[in-house]
């Protein structure tokens, strides 16, 4: 159903109408069901009518607050393209030359159109890397190559909010510079990303000379903490079959448990004196 969401006719109406129609479904309005969405175009023509059910999304960029929110829904990191480094192999402050990295669609919509005001600031600046680039041609090498060669990594908002590039940073052990005022991250009741994460709101990333000196201003000692705490949470990040403890699959499922205790209470409270009333 994800795989062809751009299909049209009669036979998405007809995945939503069996799903409704079954007892299970019917028993708590889906508000006891897992959906796994997790691409943004995902589900477009059925999320509004399974809204009551868990999602498991990559952002609310394309979703009302009705239909996808914190309160019920489950935040999952994208599957990074690049190589993980080692840990033991992670190079450090002093063996990452380049400030700053980006390298991807530069000339994006809507909330992505910063990508192109920080272009032009940045790209003459000789410590920092800020190029297009795309999965073709060799490009997560390349990726992978730039990233582990820097100190910070852009994350700048697209399309939609989050990108698979901050996880591609995680798993290079780059300080991910997040500059998107409208993201929500995976696990974060769990992790404090400020601990391995630099944050800067949109409005001062395009003053002249603002991105820069933040983060010229970050001091060895500093950078280096952030480094250490990286290489600790990026296992959190990493997809595996089976799974194991800590990793995304086994984060995923925890936060479903959380937030599974959160919908049984809502399902309970509701039912206080519905079930009075109807004996």
């Amino acid at each position: 159903y994800n795989r062809h969401s751009k299909l049209q006719g009669h036979e998405k109406d007809k995945l939503v109408q069996f799903l409704e129609g079954q007892d299970e479904w019917k028993q708590l309005g889906g508000r006891d069901h897992l959906i796994v969405a997790h691409h943004p175009n995902s589900m477009l023509f059925a999320r509004n009518k399974l809204g009551s059910a868990m999602f498991v999304l990559s952002d609310f960029g394309r979703y009302s607050r009705k239909i996808a929110n914190l309160e019920k829904d489950v935040i999952a990191p994208y599957k990074h393209m690049v190589r993980t480094i080692p840990i033991a192999n992670s190079p450090s402050f002093s063996e990452r030359p380049m400030l700053m990295y980006f390298r991807g669609a530069i000339y994006r919509k809507d909330g992505g159109a910063i990508r192109q005001v920080l272009y032009y600031l940045l790209k003459d600046e000789k410590d920092v890397h800020f190029a297009f680039g795309s999965v073709q041609a060799n490009g997560i090498k390349q990726a992978g190559k730039g990233m582990a060669s820097s100190k910070f990594c852009l994350n700048i908002a697209g399309d939609t909010p989050s990108s698979n590039r901050l996880f591609d940073a995680i798993a290079s052990h780059c300080v991910p510079v997040i500059i998107s005022d409208e993201i929500e991250l995976p696990f974060e009741d769990v992790l404090d990303y400020s601990e391995f994460c630099v944050f800067v709101h949109s409005s001062d990333a395009v003053k002249k000379g603002y991105l820069l000196n933040l983060l010229r201003g970050i001091e060895q000692e500093n950078w280096t903490k952030m480094w250490e705490r990286l290489k600790k949470i990026s296992r959190h990040f990493e997809y595996q079959y089976p799974s194991q403890p800590g990793d995304a699959v086994d984060m995923i499922w925890q936060t479903v448990s959380r937030k599974k205790s959160a919908t049984q209470l809502s399902v309970h409270r509701k039912n206080r004196y519905r079930r009075s009333q109807s004996s």
